[in-house]
């Protein structure tokens, strides 16, 4: 099997090159890639990367996710997240080829708490959650093999997320503020990869179940209890931290441009069913991504608290 994988340096990608590398022949291309252009403000040399490779199945772990400068730069959102999409989503028709995206929860508005399921009404409430969505729409709309992964709160040990934030700000602060009336699942991109690839070996022979599925760790949190989870696996795993006062605040006390969903809660019974896989909890993930970390230097490190859809203040 001929797999081409885009965003090959983020968190996700990284994990996806782990898990995808037994199904086949693996080509993995980042944005600044010199051999072949993975540069999603180019539609057409994505398009002409395909058709040089002519992949089997094409992964796309590439995507622009800094939600609030989303808000200032629509056009480039849409363009890597929408544009571009439909453009390989097209070339995937084209050619024959099984096309794999991921998504986000952001599509939907967070009201309510009941966990959103795949046939429910997306209604995004920011930039970020639109571009997404159209990528979606046109994936469906102009291919016909496909899987798309809704996905919410994603971490992992190296990379830009809340996790890591988190603790790099509790390295160097006494005292937080986390939000504590969103409510989703932290979902490892080591889970994600994982199965992906189980999928893909899945709808290879089997192509009735492309689609679109919710895809996430079990169970619910918020970002505050995320944060104390955190911050009592570091300090077990002898990670020193000054942090000593941690404030639950809600969601009116953050700043930032875009809008954030309250309910982020996914229904998995559907890939569940499909796939034949019980989703873990999201916790053990979590003290496992921690323990990775105890490798790592968090104090003094740059901290990069605007990007993803960090819950601090």
């Amino acid at each position: 099997m001929n797999i081409l994988l885009f965003g090959k340096n983020g968190q996700l990608g990284r994990e996806l090159q782990r898990s995808l590398a037994p199904l086949g022949a693996l080509t993995c291309l980042a944005t600044d890639s010199t051999d072949y252009c993975a540069d999603f403000t180019n539609p057409n040399g994505v398009v002409a990367t395909l058709r040089a490779l002519r992949p089997e199945v094409i992964v796309n772990a590439s995507a622009y996710t800094a939600v609030d400068q989303a808000e200032s730069e629509s056009e480039k959102a849409h363009l890597l997240n929408a544009i571009t999409v439909e453009a390989i989503a097209r070339e995937a028709q084209r050619s024959g080829a099984w096309l794999v995206h991921y998504s986000t929860d952001y599509v939907f508005p967070g009201s309510g708490s009941r966990p959103w399921d795949e046939a429910d009404q997306p209604a995004p409430l920011n930039v970020y959650g639109q571009s997404k969505l159209a990528g979606e729409q046109a994936i469906r709309r102009y291919c016909a093999k496909h899987l798309i992964f809704r996905t919410s709160w994603v971490y992992a040990s190296r990379g830009n997320n809340f996790a890591r934030t988190m603790l790099q700000l509790a390295a160097n602060r006494s005292q937080l503020s986390v939000i504590n009336d969103q409510f989703g699942a932290p979902t490892g991109a080591d889970l994600l990869a994982d199965c992906s690839a189980q999928a893909v070996l899945k709808v290879i022979n089997t192509p009735e179940a492309a689609g679109l599925y919710h895809l996430t760790a079990a169970g619910v949190t918020t970002w505050y209890d995320y944060a104390c989870l955190l911050f009592a696996e570091a300090r077990a795993a002898g990670i020193e931290l000054m942090l000593d006062n941690l404030l639950a605040v809600p969601s009116s006390a953050w700043s930032g441009a875009a809008r954030r969903p309250l309910n982020s809660r996914m229904n998995n019974a559907k890939f569940e069913q499909t796939f034949g896989i019980t989703l873990p909890a999201w916790q053990p993930g979590v003290r496992r991504m921690v323990s990775e970390l105890t490798d790592q230097k968090i104090s003094g490190q740059t901290v990069n608290a605007a990007g993803n859809k960090s819950g601090a203040t």
